[in-house]
């Protein structure tokens, strides 16, 4: 029997963070509290782990002396039915090798399934995702976007706001978040599962189904290996002596640079340059391959190309970079551009050319684990490593280093690794999203991939100049691209450019995930002056033209 509980509770009256942080102290002070999270403040809700001793009335009272209301909508033993095999010489069930989402992910599984969990972490609980990734780039790029469309409004008659003087309080801001969601959602998470420990400390994977940790040695029952990965930079004549910022520092500048060089057109480089452009920094974009987000369609990087030039940003692609050097204070950069050899100068010189997993120095040969090309661990489609025993997941087994198909696979692997229950990675219809102005979402096939793959296929391409969405929000840059399979009428493929891309492409990511076909889209109701509806619109340019139909019709 348990000893141990997790409450749930709906909290009244809350409006804000510090509302939050007054209810989670309250519950904290509470003798027998073991852990408590309040998810936000708009989420209404409390978690709370406490000895059995603790009562709901004792929750209840804490709260309402700080000054709000709970009402307890469930109660349930935090430990209940073992569905793990017994490892009674096992110093865990599983230890895990990263404190990032895909540990994260595969530790609570195993608490679920009643394992004894460890993760060993000897950086920053978090990842790479909120600590140095998504969420304080996604936090900075908004605050551009912002900034740059009260100085350049698309409406008539709006007054022009300046750009903030204040950069070091925006970094600041960014940085509270930051914390915040590492505090909410990884060290508090923790507390709420008393069958996972952390381990702070190097590990070291010694053997068959060994590891060391600051050279003390344990003998885990299984491991998964979720180590992540970090910024790479390829090896550009003069670039290391030089110096350059990565993705990671070029969020926390201490002050924005007058001009920036930024090699790299792919997904990170282009975010970066477009927030850093918008805050007023003369940006140059480089890129080696012919166009810039080279793993988009053609058409969707020759627009973007186009609108961020608008916003008198230069970007080259299709650039022979030869050397790299510094003087006067200044980086110069010797480069190829259309046939003609230039040397472009920049304050800041940044290299966002993507990342390579962190697997070098754990002993993978060891443990008889083999790696791939860029350093990646092999697994199979259970993510099995060559070892039996130790399974990986996340940025370390290589692309798509995506924080949701870390979580994924953590969760997975970890199911897998402690009852061999066979389940398939699987990475059919996953969108993706690149976080410019306007977006780039992604899901299946491009037209040549699915040429690749043997499809016959057919594609419909819309201009948002014949969204309403659009035309209603005077943003009418970008297109929809449309792949589809001409001999089922299947949708294999949607590549959206919209303000709104990212929100759109999940519709077509379940039309792929089920197998819908072009008829299905056409045939069903979408909302007017949505940007969803643009999806339905490049349907139905398959067989009519859009520009001769009415408002909403089919």
């Amino acid at each position: 029997m348990s000893d141990k509980n997790q409450f749930t509770f709906r909290i009244e009256g809350m409006t804000c963070d510090g509302c939050a942080r007054h209810v989670t102290e309250a519950i904290r002070g509470v003798d027998g509290v073991e852990g408590a999270q309040v998810p936000g403040w708009q989420s209404g809700k409390a978690v709370v782990l406490a000895l059995d001793r603790v009562s709901d009335a004792d929750l209840v009272k804490a709260v309402r002396g700080s000054g709000y209301n709970a009402v307890l909508e469930a109660r349930r033993p935090v430990e209940g039915e073992r569905r793990v095999p017994e490892r009674p010489k096992a110093d865990y069930d599983l230890m895990i090798l990263g404190g990032g989402s895909a540990a994260f992910a595969a530790a609570i599984k195993g608490a679920e399934l009643g394992a004894k969990v460890a993760i060993v972490e000897q950086g920053t609980i978090g990842g790479t995702c909120v600590n140095i990734g998504c969420v304080p780039s996604k936090t900075l790029i908004k605050a551009a976007e912002l900034c740059f469309k009260s100085a350049y409004p698309r409406f008539e008659g709006l007054t022009a706001c300046p750009p903030p003087s204040d950069w070091q309080r925006v970094v600041g801001q960014k940085n509270e978040l930051v914390a915040a969601l590492r505090e909410g959602k990884y060290v508090h998470v923790m507390e709420l599962y008393p069958n996972i420990s952390l381990i702070k400390g190097r590990a070291l994977l010694t053997g068959k189904r060994s590891i060391a940790v600051d050279g003390k040695a344990y003998a885990p029952g299984k491991i998964l290996v979720a180590t992540g990965s970090s910024p790479w930079a390829p090896p550009i004549p003069g670039l290391k002596e030089t110096g350059f910022l990565d993705s990671t520092d070029a969020l926390d500048l201490p002050a924005l640079p007058k001009s920036m060089i930024v090699i790299g057109g792919g997904a990170i480089g282009l975010e970066l340059a477009q927030l850093f452009n918008r805050f007023g920094v003369k940006v140059t974009a480089l890129e080696v391959l012919p166009h810039i987000a080279p793993a988009e369609e053609p058409e969707i990087g020759e627009a973007l190309a186009r609108y961020l030039r608008e916003e008198r940003m230069t970007v080259h692609s299709g650039v022979k970079i030869h050397k790299v050097a510094k003087s006067n204070g200044e980086y110069n950069v010797g480069c190829e551009i259309d046939g003609r050899r230039e040397t472009v100068t920049a304050e800041q010189l940044l290299v966002a050319t993507g990342r390579r997993p962190n697997t070098a120095g754990l002993g993978l040969e060891a443990a008889g684990i083999a790696t791939g090309r860029k350093g990646e661990i092999v697994v199979d489609k259970t993510l099995c490593t060559a070892n039996e025993d130790i399974y990986a997941a996340g940025d370390c087994i290589g692309d798509p280093m995506l924080v949701y198909v870390s979580a994924y696979g953590g969760g997975l692997a970890a199911e897998n690794a402690l009852t061999s229950a066979g389940r398939v990675f699987d990475l059919f219809a996953l969108p993706r999203v690149t976080f410019t102005d306007p977006q780039i979402a992604s899901v299946g096939h491009t037209e040549a991939q699915a040429r690749e793959a043997g499809i016959k296929a057919k594609t419909a391409t819309l201009s948002l100049k014949d969204v309403p969405r659009a035309l209603a929000a005077r943003d009418t840059r970008g297109l929809i691209k449309l792949v589809a399979d001409a001999e089922t009428d299947r949708l294999v493929g949607a590549h959206v450019l919209a303000a709104e891309g990212g929100e759109v492409i999940q519709e077509a990511t379940l039309a792929l995930r089920f197998g819908l076909k072009v008829a299905d889209m056409v045939q069903t109701f979408h909302p007017y002056l949505t940007m969803a509806e643009g999806l339905k619109l490049a349907a139905l340019t398959f067989n009519k033209e859009v520009a001769k139909l009415s408002c909403c019709a089919t």
